[in-house]
């Protein structure tokens, strides 16, 4: 590996976040290199990816998938080294050679990785919000600890922290913050009936306006549930207070967030929605590098408009207030149980309208200690999603005895 140039690992690079990672990557040769390149199963555009980028390290996430991995790489006459599961996840992020970790690893599966990373003292780009929900305040003092870093690389966070001045959390406290605006597309059902929601199809509400991102984010941009995780996700990285956080609807997305100061002035961040720019952003911090994305113009910017969300739209939101007013437990709670209900709507077998429904239901029944440690906030998980799964299956069956 060339130590003049930023050595990579890339979790997750065949999604969304891995694709606009490799791409900034590949606009800045000079500047960096791969490590490593995981996927969970998409084999065959992993190899495209290593004859690409020629990282040292192929990772499936998937232990099953090894074989099949080596099988290919053997075929293709690579010369990488080929890992599986959370082990090969955790060696290549501790390696030496590596100086930045890009995590675009979908879901709580991420958190385990990110926390070996912070151990070892790398700078993690955080895309995926579901470990900062989880366990933020445990990864933000392994990072003291440890001389670790962590850079948010979501769109709505990297704009406050752009909006910020040039210093790492935490914030609140320190430079006058008075408020986060955190804005929200709105999401593909923005003007859609209420009555018209309960006929939502998986393949509407994977459509998002805006964004080119994965099913599950989708989703939970339909729902905004994935608004109620981000609002968590600045009260870990910023050290702000939830009252001190409000969701503001900007269909455009051209605003990504605003922060307000205590002496009346208010900062935006705005840009075309491409998430290379706060890729690059976190890459480079604190300098900036020239990329090729489409710049922010002033047709772009003369109609744009905000909204307060409509609770009753989008009942998911307030839900994520409230578990984050009834503390950590709950906050896990509520990220465990979103993932399972999604997953059950992605399959079809529940509806859209269900999700919310389900999701009041889950967090009403489910109870767990504080966690103290990152094991134990895998614990709170792993009983949460016990939890939501106890009363999809009692409703399955009574839907099913029902029907008889």
């Amino acid at each position: 590996m060339n130590k003049e140039k930023k050595s990579i690992v890339v979790l997750g690079s065949t999604g969304s976040v891995g694709l606009s990672t490799l791409s900034v990557i590949e606009q800045n040769k000079d500047r960096f290199e791969t490590f490593a390149l995981t996927a969970h199963s998409r084999i065959d555009l992993l190899i495209e990816q290593c004859h690409r980028f020629e990282p040292k390290y192929l990772v499936v996430s998937d232990p099953n998938q090894l074989s099949n991995l080596k099988s290919k790489i053997e075929t293709a006459g690579l010369d990488v080294i080929a890992l599986a599961g959370q082990d090969g996840l955790n060696e290549i992020v501790q390696h030496d050679f590596v100086d930045f970790v890009v995590s675009g690893i979908v879901g709580a599966a991420g958190l385990g990785p990110i926390h070996k990373a912070l151990l070892t003292g790398k700078t993690v780009l955080v895309a995926n919000k579901e470990p900062i929900v989880m366990a933020g305040d445990f990864l933000a003092r392994v990072a003291r600890e440890c001389e670790g870093v962590i850079l948010p690389v979501d769109s709505e966070h990297n704009a406050i922290f752009q909006c910020l001045s040039p210093l790492l959390p935490p914030y609140y406290s320190e430079q006058g913050i008075s408020k986060i605006l955190l804005t929200a597309s709105g999401g593909p059902f923005l003007q859609t009936s209420l009555a018209d929601l309960r006929n939502v199809t998986v393949a509407q509400a994977i459509k998002h306006p805006k964004w080119n991102m994965g099913r599950k984010i989708s989703v939970d941009s339909a729902t905004m549930m994935n608004k109620g995780l981000e609002v968590i996700e600045a009260h870990h990285l910023f050290a702000v207070p939830a009252e001190a956080i409000e969701v503001v609807i900007h269909p455009q997305s051209i605003v990504h967030s605003m922060v307000q100061y205590i002496d009346g002035s208010t900062l935006a961040q705005l840009a075309n929605p491409d998430m290379r720019v706060p890729i690059a952003h976190c890459l480079n911090y604190p300098k900036r590098v020239k990329l090729n994305v489409d710049h922010v113009s002033v047709k772009d910017i003369l109609t744009l408009q905000f909204q307060e969300p409509d609770f009753k739209r989008f009942p998911c939101l307030p839900l994520a207030y409230e578990a984050l007013s009834h503390g950590s437990a709950a906050v896990i709670g509520l990220n465990a149980i979103n993932e399972v209900i999604v997953d059950e709507f992605l399959n079809e077998k529940i509806g859209f309208s269900d999700i919310p429904y389900f999701l009041e239901a889950a967090l009403n029944a489910f109870e767990a200690p504080t966690p103290s440690s990152i094991e134990d906030v895998l614990e709170v998980d792993t009983a949460a999603r016990q939890c939501v799964r106890q009363i999809l299956m009692k409703s399955q069956t009574a839907e099913h005895g029902l029907s008889n």
